[in-house]
């Protein structure tokens, strides 16, 4: 993420605002953790931590992020009458305070919007750095929501899929990995020192977002591949499947410094179809849209991406995508203005 950077092209004296009080952007905000680890460690305790991941998961519609963490909810006493409103959208009367603050703010994430109400709620309930851990919990697992949809990884054979998702056996995924990446084996470091109660990892041997990872090449190597524009292009398509009018602004920015063209530029912010535009910015553009709006990206749009940009550069490029969803969520709850002075970029309605 360029905050550091974007911020500094606006130059401006003034602090921007957000729910925090004078912040500059995620970075700003993370900050403003409590700093403990935020999903291991925090204070609201490993069963809160558990449903803000099941929340996300829910919103995003990925069913190996919730199968996994349902399995670890229960075992650390989550209680399955939340886990059970989570899953099927139901009301929240008779969940507990914390519970319902939860599960509420992860539903406003999914809208784009957090309301005066629910804020309010989740900052009287946990105070200012834990609710900024907890949003932070619920980036990361957004962020690890988009990488597993957009590799379509599916649960081992024999494994339950918990969510209840209409379901089409996949044919574009590898045995192995069950997703659409090979399997990468490296072998395990040991331990430096044995790991907290229920820290260990829970995906299955060869899949899940750290087997996904073993693909990527970093943001060094897609820029010198594909160009500083095209990161730009999956940054701003982020940013608008998010509604979020402070990470486009400044995306915004950054992108018409770096050349993208004005006509990229408004098809992604008003919305419009990628003819006439290059075959890698559209390809980028309708991948986006399509992984942000369904949580998932057909066989024959992932093969298009794959044939025009190649499997490294479409990790890294999915990369972008989640790093957005991470930060997106932060910029939301905490209602990150822009600095004074700048003009909103994006078109609202």
């Amino acid at each position: 993420m360029r905050v550091v950077l974007i911020l500094a092209l606006l130059s401006t004296s003034l602090s921007a605002q957000s729910r925090l009080g004078p912040t500059d952007g995620v970075a700003a905000i993370r900050r403003q953790r409590s700093g403990v680890d935020v999903r291991w460690e925090n204070k609201v305790g490993r069963a809160l931590s558990e449903l803000a991941i099941l929340a996300t998961a829910r919103e995003h519609d990925q069913p190996y992020e919730w199968s996994l963490h349902e399995m670890e909810a229960v075992a650390v006493g989550l209680d399955p009458a939340v886990i059970d409103a989570v899953r099927n959208n139901k009301s929240l009367t008779g969940i507990g305070e914390k519970e319902a603050a939860i599960i509420q703010l992860a539903r406003d994430i999914g809208r784009h919007k957090v309301g005066a109400d629910t804020y309010g709620r989740a900052l009287k309930t946990f105070g200012q750095s834990n609710l900024v851990d907890v949003v932070s919990l619920m980036g990361q697992y957004a962020a690890t929501a988009t990488r597993l949809s957009a590799f379509n990884q599916q649960m081992p054979p024999g494994w339950k899929q918990f969510l209840p998702l209409p379901f089409t056996p996949p044919a574009d995924i590898h045995p192995d990995s069950r997703s659409r990446l090979p399997v990468i084996r490296t072998p395990a470091p040991p331990p430096a020192m044995p790991p907290p109660l229920y820290s260990r990892g829970m995906a299955p041997e060869g899949t899940g977002p750290a087997q996904i990872a073993r693909h990527a090449g970093g943001l060094a190597s897609l820029e010198a591949s594909v160009g500083r524009p095209l990161i730009d292009v999956a940054a701003l398509v982020a940013a608008r499947a998010h509604d979020q009018q402070y990470d486009w602004t400044t995306t915004e920015v950054a992108a018409q410094k770096d050349a993208v063209s004005a006509a990229t530029i408004d098809a992604i912010g008003n919305r419009k179809p990628t003819t006439g535009l290059g075959e890698k910015e559209a390809v980028v553009i309708d991948f986006g849209r399509e992984l942000f709006s369904r949580h998932y990206v057909s066989a024959e749009l992932y093969a298009r991406a794959l044939r025009i940009l190649g499997e490294r550069n479409v990790v890294d490029l999915v990369g972008v995508f989640a790093q957005h969803a991470d930060d997106d969520a932060l910029l939301t709850v905490f209602e990150q203005q822009l600095p004074a002075g700048q003009k909103p970029l994006l078109p609202m309605p």
